[in-house]
């Protein structure tokens, strides 16, 4: 069954099957390392569990027949991350955790459920008090700065308004030209010469954008400062948080 409010078991799972990345590096901070059995193949972090969990698919592309092999008490996934046919089908043999987030609080939030759940509360309060401590320290600019956030490339879509991302950037004092669109939408150079685009972030996921597509674009956009940006500071939404304002504040020397 997929789990709903309050998000409570009669039991603390002992074999647990994550379908998220970020979701997976939580579950290893929160000490989660015998309970968990099962990863995608996207869970590269931490390297020890990719290399030694059995893998169970990708996050769209789930193999049902591997994670039956596993058994699991309990498996956790997201509405955005995972394909809904594929969780539903999975929901009619297991217990499903479906996690939304969309803004920081949310993300909070989903690390105390998934504490709860595993019997890890006091571990998922301490790190949401070190997360909301961090993000303390991050120091705004005077002006927001417009800026784009690139997550594709042919077609160009951007992060729009709705995402984690958005949220992310507004916390940076980063103002998303395109925050009025929903979730992803498709743009072009156009668009980002009409909006005065002054900052361009390349995410290196889920498209790896390099340093050609930087020279590519600066072409087109002469006056606007292009940098590549590290996905998973702006859209791992675990523990991976810690380190986003420290990463913020590097950036920032290239702004």
């Amino acid at each position: 069954m997929i789990l709903q409010p309050p998000y409570t078991l009669a039991f603390t799972p002992q074999r647990i099957v994550s379908l998220v990345p970020s979701q997976t590096e939580l579950l290893h901070y929160l000490g989660l390392e015998e309970e968990t059995v099962g990863i995608t193949k996207f869970c590269i972090h931490p390297k020890e569990w990719y290399r030694n969990k059995t893998r169970v698919g990708g996050t769209k592309t789930v193999n049902p027949a591997a994670i039956k092999k596993l058994q699991p008490h309990l498996i956790i996934a997201n509405k955005e991350e995972n394909v809904k046919e594929q969780i539903e089908e999975l929901a009619n043999e297991y217990n499903v955790l479906v996690t939304d987030v969309n803004n920081v609080s949310e993300a909070l939030q989903m690390i105390s459920c998934i504490g709860t759940l595993t019997g890890k509360d006091k571990e998922a309060t301490q790190l949401i008090t070190r997360i909301e401590n961090n993000f303390s320290t991050i120091h705004q600019p005077a002006i927001p700065i417009k800026t784009a956030y690139l997550i594709w490339n042919n077609p160009y879509m951007a992060a729009g308004g709705g995402t984690f991302i958005n949220d992310m950037m507004d916390k940076a004092g980063l103002k998303n030209i395109f925050q009025d669109n929903k979730r992803y939408p498709g743009i072009t150079i156009a668009d980002l010469q009409i909006a005065g685009c002054q900052l361009l972030m390349l995410s290196s996921e889920p498209y790896p954008f390099k340093q050609k597509h930087i020279d590519e674009l600066q072409q087109h956009l002469p006056n606007t400062k292009i940098i590549l940006a590290d996905g998973e500071m702006f859209s791992w939404y675990g523990s991976r948080m810690l380190l986003v304002p420290e990463y913020l504040h590097s950036m920032r020397r290239e702004w």
